[in-house]
C-alpha cells in the first residue's frame, strides 16, 4: 500500500471578526477578488506577493489589521503535507463582502503546454483584477481542452496576443525577454513578476511589446502561473504558427522551482 496524504481539518472556511475562520461549506456567489497559489509539502513561492495584490483587491472594505488577522488564520488552516492549490476570495454574498478560504487538492502539474488561440472576443469585466472574470476564464480554457489544447490564448480584437486564460505569457526575442505592453488588459501576474525580477538581476533585456500570434512564429514563448510554475510552448494548436524550442525554460523552472520556502508555523 502506498502513503496516503491527510486531508486538511476542512475545506473551506468563511472568515467571521469575532470568531475568525469557520469552517463549513460554502456556496458559490460573485467573486470581488481571488487569489491562489500551490503549496507542496507546506512550501510556497512568493507569498508575500500574493498577499499584496490579493490585499489591495479590497482595501475599501477590510482595514489592514483585521486583514492581518485573516491571512494569519489562512496560513494557519494550510495543509503541511500533500500538494495543495488554495484560494483566497472576497465574495458578494449578502449585505457586506465576505472572506472565504477554499483549501483544494492540486490538479496535476504540467511542464509543457499546447495553446488554442480563443475563436472570439475577451469578455472580461475586470482583466486587472483577479476573481470577478473566473467563471468566464474557466470557460474560455474548458473550449481550448475541447480543442486539443491546455490553455486558451486571449488576445484583442486586432489580434494582438494578451495573456492565457489561467496564466502570462512572455516570449524570448533572441536574448531579450518580451512580454505583452502593460496598456494591453493584463493581470499583474506574481510568477511573471518572479521571472521579470530574475532577469533584471542578470541584466538580462527586458521589453515590453504589442504582437500578433505569428510574431511568436520560431519564439519561444513561456505561461507562466502559480500552479504549474513556466511551461513552454510546445503547440498553438489550429493554427500554422510553430513554436521555438525550449531551451532556457528547463533552467528557468528550477531556479522558480527553488523559490519555495517553509509556511510560517
Amino acid at each position: 500500500m502506498g502513503c496516503s496524504v491527510p486531508k486538511p481539518a476542512a475545506e473551506s472556511y468563511v472568515w467571521d471578526r469575532r470568531e475568525g475562520l469557520l469552517a463549513g461549506p460554502v456556496e458559490d456567489a460573485p467573486m470581488r477578488a481571488a487569489d491562489s497559489w500551490l503549496v507542496t509539502s507546506g512550501r510556497v513561492r512568493a507569498l508575500d506577493r500574493h498577499r499584496a495584490r490579493f490585499g489591495t483587491a479590497f482595501a475599501e472594505h477590510v482595514g489592514p489589521e483585521e486583514f492581518g488577522e485573516f491571512w494569519h488564520a489562512v496560513v494557519a488552516a494550510l495543509p503541511r503535507q500533500g500538494d495543495w492549490f488554495p484560494r483566497v476570495e472576497l465574495v458578494t454574498a449578502g449585505p457586506e463582502p465576505s472572506l472565504r478560504l477554499r483549501v483544494r487538492p492540486a490538479p496535476p502539474l504540467g511542464t509543457r503546454i499546447r495553446v488554442w488561440p480563443l475563436d472570439g472576443p475577451d469578455e472580461r469585466r475586470a482583466p486587472r483584477t483577479k476573481g470577478p472574470d473566473l467563471p468566464w476564464l474557466g470557460r474560455a480554457r474548458a473550449r481550448a481542452v475541447d480543442a486539443g489544447a491546455d490553455e486558451a490564448l486571449l488576445t484583442t480584437a486586432a489580434g494582438t496576443v494578451v495573456e492565457g486564460a489561467t496564466s502570462a505569457l512572455l516570449w524570448w526575442e533572441d536574448d531579450v525577454l518580451c512580454l505583452p505592453s502593460p496598456s494591453l488588459p493584463v493581470l499583474d501576474s506574481v510568477t511573471a513578476g518572479l521571472v521579470v525580477d530574475r532577469a533584471a538581476d542578470l541584466g538580462v533585456p527586458i521589453e515590453y511589446r504589442e504582437c500578433d500570434l505569428s510574431g511568436l512564429a520560431g519564439r519561444e514563448a513561456w505561461f507562466v502561473n502559480a500552479l504549474h510554475g513556466i511551461r513552454p510552448v510546445v503547440s498553438w494548436v489550429g493554427t500554422a504558427v510553430e513554436p521555438g524550442p525550449p531551451s532556457r525554460a528547463g533552467e528557468w523552472s528550477e531556479w522558480l522551482s527553488a523559490l519555495a520556502e517553509p509556511l510560517a508555523l
